[in-house]
């Protein structure tokens, strides 16, 4: 079994504080991220949230903010409600030049849900993060940063 974690590395044309907002600010997230009712960037902060596979399996996302280290770090747990197993996602920030931002986005204990099911392969993260990375936050953030 690859118990190794996801880790994506992406460089945004935004500054640091453009990304962090994107990452903790709700009205900023539902925008590019997930329709999530409430979020706060505190450990401890629980919040939830339902995703929708392409064949249009809903699956409720339960979570817990872990660590925040202002515009340089966000975890939280990431679960499921009624299946087995409990990861952790990071985001991670540096400058990466005049208003660039590198990120690394590292989702471990992906192990944890191998007996949930093929919906919870690894591949199938690969794909969602690297979408939602490559399109849905870079456009957001890059727009974003057009306009600023």
């Amino acid at each position: 079994m690859n118990d190794q974690p996801i880790v994506i590395e992406r460089v945004f044309d935004a500054p640091v504080t453009k990304v962090w907002d994107a990452l903790t600010i709700n009205e900023q997230m539902k925008k590019w991220y997930f329709d999530i009712s409430d979020f706060k960037p505190v450990v401890g902060f629980e919040f939830q949230f339902t995703g929708t596979t392409e064949e249009k399996t809903e699956y409720l996302h339960l979570c817990r903010v872990t660590e925040v280290v202002n515009c340089k770090k966000l975890a939280y747990s990431w679960r499921y409600k009624g299946y087995p197993g409990n990861s952790i996602v990071t985001f991670e920030l540096s400058e990466g030049g005049k208003k660039k931002t590198s990120l690394k986005l590292t989702h471990a204990g992906l192990e944890s849900f191998a007996s949930a099911g093929h919906g919870f392969e690894k591949k199938n993260f690969v794909q969602g993060w690297t979408s939602i990375l490559d399109k849905s936050l870079k456009g957001y953030v890059e727009a974003d940063s057009m306009n600023a």
